[in-house]
Protein backbone atom coordinates (compact mmCIF):
# COMPACT_ATOMS: atom_id res chain seq x y z
CA UNK A 1 0.00 0.00 0.00
CA UNK A 2 1.67 3.82 -0.68
CA UNK A 3 1.09 5.82 2.61
CA UNK A 4 1.34 9.54 2.48
CA UNK A 5 2.13 11.08 5.56
CA UNK A 6 1.45 14.43 6.64
CA UNK A 7 1.70 16.69 9.67
CA UNK A 8 -0.21 19.41 10.78
CA UNK A 9 1.83 21.34 13.44
CA UNK A 10 -1.03 22.97 14.94
CA UNK A 11 -2.25 23.47 18.76
CA UNK A 12 -4.53 26.71 18.32
CA UNK A 13 -7.78 25.16 19.03
CA UNK A 14 -6.11 23.73 22.11
CA UNK A 15 -5.82 24.78 25.62
CA UNK A 16 -2.52 23.83 26.33
CA UNK A 17 0.82 24.50 24.03
CA UNK A 18 2.66 21.68 22.80
CA UNK A 19 0.50 19.18 20.34
CA UNK A 20 1.82 21.44 17.14
CA UNK A 21 5.12 19.09 18.23
CA UNK A 22 3.11 15.90 17.33
CA UNK A 23 4.06 15.20 14.31
CA UNK A 24 8.08 15.40 15.00
CA UNK A 25 7.62 13.10 17.86
CA UNK A 26 5.40 10.70 16.18
CA UNK A 27 8.17 10.73 13.31
CA UNK A 28 11.08 10.41 15.73
CA UNK A 29 9.30 7.09 17.07
CA UNK A 30 9.73 5.92 13.88
CA UNK A 31 6.74 5.73 11.72
CA UNK A 32 7.97 5.83 9.05
CA UNK A 33 10.38 3.04 9.43
CA UNK A 34 7.43 1.02 10.87
CA UNK A 35 5.15 0.83 7.90
CA UNK A 36 7.91 0.32 5.67
CA UNK A 37 8.64 -2.68 7.58
CA UNK A 38 5.34 -3.89 7.28
CA UNK A 39 5.74 -3.95 2.87
CA UNK A 40 4.51 -0.13 2.35
CA UNK A 41 5.68 2.44 0.49
CA UNK A 42 5.80 5.62 2.71
CA UNK A 43 5.76 9.02 1.23
CA UNK A 44 6.36 11.72 3.70
CA UNK A 45 4.98 15.08 2.77
CA UNK A 46 6.43 17.15 5.20
CA UNK A 47 4.11 19.91 7.55
CA UNK A 48 2.02 22.37 6.00
CA UNK A 49 2.31 25.74 7.32
CA UNK A 50 0.57 26.75 10.80
CA UNK A 51 0.31 29.80 12.41
CA UNK A 52 2.48 30.26 16.04
CA UNK A 53 -0.59 31.23 19.04
CA UNK A 54 2.33 33.61 20.06
CA UNK A 55 2.38 35.89 16.99
CA UNK A 56 -1.29 35.83 16.91
CA UNK A 57 -3.76 37.97 19.04
CA UNK A 58 -5.70 35.57 21.60
CA UNK A 59 -9.02 36.80 21.32
CA UNK A 60 -12.63 35.28 20.74
CA UNK A 61 -14.41 35.90 17.68
CA UNK A 62 -18.07 34.32 17.21
CA UNK A 63 -17.23 32.31 20.46
CA UNK A 64 -13.87 30.88 19.41
CA UNK A 65 -10.31 31.15 19.89
CA UNK A 66 -8.09 31.34 17.16
CA UNK A 67 -10.91 31.18 14.26
CA UNK A 68 -9.28 32.63 11.34
CA UNK A 69 -5.96 30.66 11.28
CA UNK A 70 -7.77 27.66 12.43
CA UNK A 71 -10.18 27.98 9.16
CA UNK A 72 -6.82 28.27 7.18
CA UNK A 73 -4.89 25.75 8.23
CA UNK A 74 -8.05 23.45 7.79
CA UNK A 75 -8.19 24.47 4.61
CA UNK A 76 -5.27 23.73 3.67
CA UNK A 77 -5.18 20.54 5.07
CA UNK A 78 -8.36 19.30 3.36
CA UNK A 79 -6.59 20.35 0.03
CA UNK A 80 -3.51 18.40 0.55
CA UNK A 81 -5.28 15.60 1.08
CA UNK A 82 -7.95 15.80 -1.81
CA UNK A 83 -5.16 15.83 -4.08
CA UNK A 84 -3.00 12.56 -2.99
CA UNK A 85 -3.37 10.37 -5.70
CA UNK A 86 -6.29 7.56 -5.82
CA UNK A 87 -4.96 4.11 -4.25
CA UNK A 88 -3.18 6.14 -1.62
CA UNK A 89 -3.59 5.54 2.25
CA UNK A 90 -3.67 9.28 3.90
CA UNK A 91 -1.97 9.30 7.58
CA UNK A 92 -2.57 12.64 8.90
CA UNK A 93 -0.25 13.66 12.03
CA UNK A 94 -1.28 16.19 14.15
CA UNK A 95 -1.72 18.39 15.81
CA UNK A 96 -5.18 19.25 18.03
CA UNK A 97 -7.98 17.04 16.81
CA UNK A 98 -9.07 20.48 15.18
CA UNK A 99 -7.13 19.47 12.23
CA UNK A 100 -9.95 16.74 11.49
CA UNK A 101 -12.07 19.14 10.50
CA UNK A 102 -10.02 19.79 7.45
CA UNK A 103 -8.73 15.88 7.31
CA UNK A 104 -11.74 14.23 6.85
CA UNK A 105 -13.00 16.78 4.69
CA UNK A 106 -10.00 15.99 2.32
CA UNK A 107 -10.59 12.51 2.58
CA UNK A 108 -14.47 12.72 2.04
CA UNK A 109 -13.82 15.22 -1.10
CA UNK A 110 -10.65 12.51 -2.72
CA UNK A 111 -11.95 12.25 -6.50
CA UNK A 112 -15.24 14.65 -6.52
CA UNK A 113 -16.20 16.13 -9.25
CA UNK A 114 -17.27 19.06 -7.71
CA UNK A 115 -14.33 21.58 -6.42
CA UNK A 116 -17.44 22.72 -4.07
CA UNK A 117 -17.46 19.46 -2.62
CA UNK A 118 -21.18 18.81 -3.25
CA UNK A 119 -20.24 15.39 -4.94
CA UNK A 120 -18.25 14.05 -2.00
CA UNK A 121 -18.32 10.63 -1.53
CA UNK A 122 -20.82 9.38 1.82
CA UNK A 123 -17.95 8.41 4.17
CA UNK A 124 -18.11 6.34 7.84
CA UNK A 125 -16.14 8.39 11.07
CA UNK A 126 -14.82 6.37 13.76
CA UNK A 127 -13.87 8.26 16.48
CA UNK A 128 -11.31 6.97 19.32
CA UNK A 129 -11.62 9.56 21.77
CA UNK A 130 -11.95 10.25 25.36
CA UNK A 131 -14.12 13.07 24.61
CA UNK A 132 -17.25 13.58 22.05
CA UNK A 133 -15.78 16.99 20.69
CA UNK A 134 -19.46 17.82 19.65
CA UNK A 135 -19.57 21.33 21.33
CA UNK A 136 -20.61 24.22 19.57
CA UNK A 137 -19.54 28.29 20.08
CA UNK A 138 -22.76 28.68 21.70
CA UNK A 139 -22.31 25.39 24.13
CA UNK A 140 -18.31 25.24 24.64
CA UNK A 141 -17.53 26.23 28.21
CA UNK A 142 -13.93 27.37 27.02
CA UNK A 143 -14.31 28.52 23.37
CA UNK A 144 -11.03 25.94 22.17
CA UNK A 145 -12.29 24.90 18.82
CA UNK A 146 -10.78 21.17 19.48
CA UNK A 147 -13.54 20.54 21.49
CA UNK A 148 -15.81 21.65 18.25
CA UNK A 149 -14.67 19.56 14.86
CA UNK A 150 -17.56 16.65 14.90
CA UNK A 151 -20.34 19.04 15.18
CA UNK A 152 -18.90 21.68 12.54
CA UNK A 153 -18.30 18.15 10.54
CA UNK A 154 -22.00 17.46 10.55
CA UNK A 155 -22.73 21.15 9.81
CA UNK A 156 -23.49 22.38 13.23
CA UNK A 157 -21.78 25.34 14.49
CA UNK A 158 -19.93 28.28 12.99
CA UNK A 159 -20.72 28.69 9.28
CA UNK A 160 -17.20 29.39 8.15
CA UNK A 161 -15.94 25.79 9.59
CA UNK A 162 -19.04 23.93 8.29
CA UNK A 163 -18.80 25.46 5.06
CA UNK A 164 -14.65 23.84 4.73
CA UNK A 165 -16.46 21.17 2.39
CA UNK A 166 -18.58 23.54 0.59
CA UNK A 167 -21.79 21.36 0.24
CA UNK A 168 -20.52 18.25 2.22
CA UNK A 169 -21.30 17.18 5.18
CA UNK A 170 -20.89 13.89 7.55
CA UNK A 171 -24.08 12.22 8.30
CA UNK A 172 -24.55 11.56 12.12
CA UNK A 173 -25.07 8.10 11.86
CA UNK A 174 -22.11 7.42 9.61
CA UNK A 175 -20.32 8.31 13.01
CA UNK A 176 -19.37 5.99 15.59
CA UNK A 177 -17.51 7.29 18.77
CA UNK A 178 -15.32 4.77 21.11
CA UNK A 179 -14.06 5.72 24.55
CA UNK A 180 -16.03 8.17 25.66
CA UNK A 181 -15.71 8.89 29.11
CA UNK A 182 -15.59 13.21 29.39
CA UNK A 183 -19.01 15.28 28.10
CA UNK A 184 -20.18 18.45 28.76
CA UNK A 185 -23.54 18.72 29.47
CA UNK A 186 -25.10 20.72 26.82
CA UNK A 187 -22.47 18.96 24.64
CA UNK A 188 -24.42 15.52 25.32
CA UNK A 189 -28.16 17.30 24.90
CA UNK A 190 -26.20 17.76 21.20
CA UNK A 191 -24.86 14.61 20.75
CA UNK A 192 -28.79 12.55 21.64
CA UNK A 193 -30.55 15.06 19.38
CA UNK A 194 -28.20 14.07 16.22
CA UNK A 195 -28.35 10.84 17.19
CA UNK A 196 -24.54 9.61 16.78
CA UNK A 197 -24.12 6.18 18.13
CA UNK A 198 -21.08 6.54 21.53
CA UNK A 199 -19.39 3.82 23.05
CA UNK A 200 -18.41 4.92 26.05
CA UNK A 201 -15.67 3.36 28.64
CA UNK A 202 -18.76 1.37 29.74
CA UNK A 203 -19.89 -0.09 26.85
CA UNK A 204 -16.25 -1.02 26.76
CA UNK A 205 -15.95 -2.73 30.21
CA UNK A 206 -19.64 -4.41 29.37
CA UNK A 207 -19.49 -5.41 25.30
CA UNK A 208 -16.08 -5.69 24.69
CA UNK A 209 -14.05 -4.14 21.39
CA UNK A 210 -14.81 -7.12 19.55
CA UNK A 211 -18.53 -7.28 19.83
CA UNK A 212 -18.27 -3.22 19.49
CA UNK A 213 -15.91 -3.51 16.32
CA UNK A 214 -18.57 -5.70 14.53
CA UNK A 215 -21.68 -3.34 15.75
CA UNK A 216 -19.18 -0.43 14.67
CA UNK A 217 -19.08 -2.24 11.22
CA UNK A 218 -22.13 -3.46 10.51
CA UNK A 219 -23.45 0.53 11.17
CA UNK A 220 -21.24 1.51 9.13
CA UNK A 221 -21.90 -0.95 5.98
CA UNK A 222 -22.34 0.03 2.55
CA UNK A 223 -20.01 3.19 3.15
CA UNK A 224 -17.21 3.85 0.24
CA UNK A 225 -14.82 5.11 3.22
CA UNK A 226 -13.87 4.34 6.30
CA UNK A 227 -12.08 7.38 8.17
CA UNK A 228 -10.23 6.64 11.64
CA UNK A 229 -9.57 9.65 14.18
CA UNK A 230 -7.13 8.31 16.70
CA UNK A 231 -7.22 10.66 19.62
CA UNK A 232 -4.43 9.56 21.98
CA UNK A 233 -6.01 10.63 25.55
CA UNK A 234 -8.40 7.31 24.30
CA UNK A 235 -5.92 5.39 25.69
CA UNK A 236 -5.32 5.50 29.92
CA UNK A 237 -3.21 8.44 31.14
CA UNK A 238 -0.98 5.26 32.62
CA UNK A 239 -0.34 4.71 28.75
CA UNK A 240 -0.34 7.83 27.09
CA UNK A 241 0.98 10.26 29.31
CA UNK A 242 1.85 13.23 26.82
CA UNK A 243 -1.67 14.65 25.98
CA UNK A 244 -3.51 18.02 27.27
CA UNK A 245 -6.69 16.44 28.24
CA UNK A 246 -6.41 13.50 30.34
CA UNK A 247 -9.06 11.46 31.76
CA UNK A 248 -8.50 8.65 33.94
CA UNK A 249 -10.05 5.33 33.29
CA UNK A 250 -9.34 4.75 29.14
CA UNK A 251 -8.53 2.02 27.05
CA UNK A 252 -5.91 0.01 27.57
CA UNK A 253 -2.77 -0.96 26.05
CA UNK A 254 -4.37 -4.07 23.99
CA UNK A 255 -8.15 -2.90 23.90
CA UNK A 256 -6.29 -0.43 21.97
CA UNK A 257 -4.54 -2.78 19.48
CA UNK A 258 -7.05 -4.81 19.21
CA UNK A 259 -9.56 -2.50 18.65
CA UNK A 260 -6.84 -1.32 15.29
CA UNK A 261 -6.28 -5.23 14.36
CA UNK A 262 -10.12 -5.80 13.74
CA UNK A 263 -10.52 -2.64 11.63
CA UNK A 264 -7.57 -3.74 9.66
CA UNK A 265 -9.07 -6.88 9.02
CA UNK A 266 -12.03 -5.62 7.99
CA UNK A 267 -10.20 -4.53 5.03
CA UNK A 268 -12.55 -0.97 4.96
CA UNK A 269 -10.58 1.62 6.56
CA UNK A 270 -8.82 4.08 3.62
CA UNK A 271 -7.54 6.86 5.98
CA UNK A 272 -6.29 8.15 9.65
CA UNK A 273 -5.46 11.03 11.96
CA UNK A 274 -3.07 10.29 14.63
CA UNK A 275 -3.52 13.56 17.17
CA UNK A 276 -3.19 15.31 20.42
CA UNK A 277 0.25 13.98 20.95
CA UNK A 278 2.01 16.08 23.48
CA UNK A 279 5.78 15.57 23.79
CA UNK A 280 5.36 18.46 26.71
CA UNK A 281 3.30 16.66 28.90
CA UNK A 282 4.83 13.27 27.80
CA UNK A 283 7.68 10.68 29.06
CA UNK A 284 10.59 9.68 27.29
CA UNK A 285 8.37 9.87 23.82
CA UNK A 286 6.04 7.20 25.22
CA UNK A 287 2.99 8.69 24.01
CA UNK A 288 4.44 9.19 19.96
CA UNK A 289 5.62 5.45 20.37
CA UNK A 290 2.31 4.25 21.59
CA UNK A 291 0.39 5.69 18.89
CA UNK A 292 3.19 4.90 15.99
CA UNK A 293 1.88 1.28 17.49
CA UNK A 294 -1.68 2.31 16.51
CA UNK A 295 -1.16 2.73 13.30
CA UNK A 296 0.86 0.03 12.67
CA UNK A 297 -1.56 -2.34 13.74
CA UNK A 298 -4.39 -0.74 12.26
CA UNK A 299 -2.22 -0.74 8.61
CA UNK A 300 -1.66 -4.34 8.95
CA UNK A 301 1.00 -5.57 11.71
CA UNK A 302 0.94 -8.55 13.86
CA UNK A 303 1.66 -10.72 16.26
CA UNK A 304 1.68 -13.75 13.86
Amino acid sequence: MNVSLLGIPMDLGAGRRGVDMGPSALRNAHLATRLRELGHTVNDLGDIAVALPETLDKHMEAGLVFLDPIINACRDAAERVRAMPDGTFPLTLGGDHSVSMGTVTGNALRGAVSKEGAQGVRSGLIWVDAHTDYNTPQSSPSGNIHGMPVAHLTGLGDPHLTGLGGGWHMRPEDIVMIGIRSVDARERALMQEAGILAYTMKEVDVRGITRIVDETLERLGGLERLHVSFDADALDPSICPGVGTPVPGGLTYREGHLLMELLSESGRVTSMDIVEVNPILDTRNQTAEVMVGMAASLLGQRIM
